[in-house]
């Protein structure tokens, strides 16, 4: 465990008159409302505090950020409070402290929405100190070191959060050092059995490769020397993760995945990268399209470097990467080694507008409330793969890969992206789902009386473009709505003798619209016209039951499809509504144990997605209704599984035997083997809830030679 006395002698040798004692009085007061407290793994709860705190020593953050990072719990875990926290450490303190915080003190109503607006919080926390991420990510950091001592369970819920959200962000700030940590030891919890045979395979052959590495090492000094370039050369092999990516990336088996080693060239000065690359290119044949200058053009997190890849001595690919020494601090560090807190000084404007993709996040998604939503936003945003475009003007724009002219519109403005008709991309019309290319000079066409299609939904790239068409498509569905519902009130009220736009107006029917939940009588007669409220359930507030005549809910019927009687034990229970047809998305086959959400449909009644399916989060959000699972049903479930193996004699009748052994029917099966004697099978499989499903994919997970297996949707 690092010792408080280690962490100040650290931090004076970065910053000499920095303030000490703020550190070590955040370090007595984290000892004291922590005493008693212990880790998973035995140890003193203090030594977690400690060792991220050590974390951040390492990026050489300021004294308050350190204190921040010792005390980052205690909000959380202690019963102390923010004001203490304030009055001791002062109110710079006690903010990153609450902006590193979870939200354990609030109650939400899935684990998923906890994480969501944990997530949302971090962000918003982020965008108005950076300190708080880096806090963040030290924190995470110092937990995945530790992750052994959780149960199965929670090690692979807490590597797929990391790997899914955590080094995305690492990678966003530049912060390579933690990206790849944070990578690797995902990856070791999500997928044991690909990282334990990926490492073997890396085993076999070590003693050969170092022999490699310090064969090209010592011909890329000796180069170097030659044209009196001083410079570090350094040499490894790239993680397993990185290497399980190539292997998906480029469909080929571990054995033909060449460029697994990389080599880093350190020099002084920038004309001295480009002499360096000049001298390798001389010595080994470069691979033409490998080429990568992101010392000219930088990338968005601040990374520069010559990349370059050439067939080595022995006729190997090897993947060489040339930067200076302030460069690779920078690729280490990332946002950390540009971000000066200094007494008195506010931080760098450049570096605060290269980050500002954290404020457009903010922006994009305070409107999405829906939990599954906001996190699959958020993943979009955090991988982005960039294009860089011009406008008429000259001014560059940086876009995700795949990103459209209709992006590109609603980056300059959303009245451009509402009213876009058309594009010119380098003066020649495209269509507006054209994928922009780096160098593309953009113009969009527009028209005052032009509007977003629902069709642009399936090709626009940024959440941006998403959520303003999304916001326009539910203003006018909204409209269409209460104009529905008003008529279907209507048309049930005037049954009964009764009007509608006379109750509409009176003290009953504001008290109807609390005991319904909503804030207006507009958004009761609103999801009535969606078909989450039926004109029967209004009615019955002024009329008993069993005193109104059969009301006409044939506009209702129209909306929600044919009504059928539910069998009994059916799987489905649609709260609100009785008797509805039901069916199961095709795109992401939900079973029980999945969250999920109905979608109503007009004319077929609600469709059942996983929420986090991407089609149904592209609905309109008014359409979903809540659904849950029926605890008593008896029945299976159609999903679809895929397994990548090598072939072998044998192999499918394992696979079945394995599979019938666990208990599942298979509907349907394919399998494909490939030119490198690699089999892709496809099996739908019908199971009874998820637990049933985890069962049989582990049992398929034992069969020899199956190197991955995962449910498809």
């Amino acid at each position: 465990m690092i010792r408080i006395n280690d962490i100040v002698e650290k931090v004076s040798g970065y910053v000499p008159d920095a303030d000490i004692g703020i550190i070590e009085r955040a370090y007595i007061y984290s000892a004291r409302v922590h005493e008693g407290q212990v880790r998973l793994s035995g140890e003193p709860y203090l030594s977690h505090p400690l060792e991220v705190a050590g974390i951040l020593t390492d990026m050489k953050l300021d004294p308050e950020s350190v204190a921040a990072g010792i005390l980052h719990d205690v909000i959380e875990d202690t019963p102390a409070t923010p004001e203490e926290i304030k009055d001791i450490f002062g109110p710079e303190v006690m903010h990153i402290v609450l902006g590193v915080s979870k939200l354990s003190s609030l109650s939400f109503g899935t684990s998923q929405a906890r994480q969501a607006e944990s997530i949302r919080k971090m962000f918003l926390a982020m965008a108005d100190d950076i300190r708080v991420i880096l806090i963040k990510l030290a924190d995470r950091l110092h937990n995945m070191r530790t992750l052994q001592y959780h149960s199965p369970e929670k090690r692979r819920e807490i590597a797929q959060e990391t790997i899914d959200i955590y080094a995305p962000i690492a990678s966003r700030l530049g912060i390579y050092r933690f990206k790849n940590e944070l990578e690797e030891t995902s990856f070791k919890y999500t997928h044991p059995q690909e990282f334990n045979r990926i490492d073997k395979l890396l085993n076999k052959s070590r003693t050969d490769r170092e022999k490699y590495i310090e064969k090209v090492k010592s011909d890329l000094k000796a180069a170097m020397d030659a044209a009196n370039l001083k410079c570090e050369v350094l040499g490894r092999v790239k993680n397993n993760y990185s290497i399980h990516n190539k292997m998906i990336a480029q469909d080929l088996p571990f054995e033909e995945i060449y460029d697994i080693i990389a080599f880093r060239i350190i020099l002084d000065s920038v004309p001295q990268c480009y002499e360096a690359l000049g001298l390798i290119h001389s010595l080994w044949k470069p691979i033409d399209h490998k080429f990568k200058d992101y010392i000219g053009r930088p990338k968005t997190n601040m990374y520069q470097s010559l990349h370059t890849t050439v067939i080595g001595p022995v006729g190997e690919r090897i993947e060489i990467q040339i930067r200076t020494w302030e460069m690779d601090r920078v690729a280490e560090s990332g946002i950390a080694a540009h971000w000066g807190y200094k007494e008195g000084k506010s931080p760098d404007e450049n570096i605060s507008r290269k980050f500002a993709w954290i404020q457009d996040l903010i922006e994009n998604q305070e409107n999405f409330l829906d939990p599954g939503e906001f996190l699959e936003n958020v993943r979009i945003d955090l991988f982005p793969d960039e294009v860089y475009v011009f406008t008429p003007r000259g001014e560059v724009k940086t876009l995700p890969r795949g990103a459209t002219p209709v992006d590109f519109a609603y980056m300059i403005h959303t009245e451009v992206g509402n009213q876009c008709t058309g594009a010119k991309v380098n003066g020649r019309m495209v269509p507006l789902p054209y994928e922009l290319k780096t160098g593309d000079i953009v113009e969009i066409v527009t028209s005052k009386n032009h509007h977003p299609s629902k069709d642009w939904l399936n090709f626009v790239k940024t959440v941006k473009a998403r959520s303003k068409i999304r916001h326009w498509i539910k203003v006018q569905e909204t409209q269409r709505s209460l104009s529905l519902g008003r008529e279907m009130c209507e048309k049930a009220f005037r049954k009964e003798r009764l009007s509608f736009n006379n109750l509409v107006k009176s003290e009953k029917m504001r008290a109807i619209v609390e005991q319904f939940g909503f804030k207006t009588v507009d958004d009761l007669i609103a999801n009535v016209g969606y078909g989450k409220i039926t004109p029967l359930q209004v009615l019955r507030k002024f009329v008993p039951k069993g005193q109104e005549t059969e009301a006409d809910e044939s506009i209702f019927n129209k909306l929600m499809g044919r009504v059928r009687k539910k069998k009994p034990g059916a799987g489905i229970l649609v709260n609100g509504v009785d008797d509805i047809l039901i069916r199961f998305g095709k795109c992401c086959q939900p079973v029980p144990g999945d969250p999920i959400l109905g979608y109503i449909t007009q004319g077929y009644g609600v469709t059942v997605h996983r929420t986090n399916c991407v089609n149904a989060l592209r609905m309109n959000p008014e359409r979903q209704i809540q659904v849950s699972w029926n605890q008593n049903a008896n029945e299976t479930y159609p999903v679809k599984i895929r397994i990548i193996s090598q072939d072998r004699m044998g192999l499918l009748a394992d696979l079945v035997g394995n599979i019938s052994k666990a208990g599942a029917n298979i509907l349907n099966a394919k399998t494909e083997t490939r030119e490198n004697k690699m089999v892709d099978s496809f099996f739908t499989i019908g199971v009874e809830d998820t637990t049933h499903l985890d069962k049989i994919l582990a049992a398929i997970r034992k069969i020899r030679h199956v190197q991955e297996v995962k449910r498809v949707g």
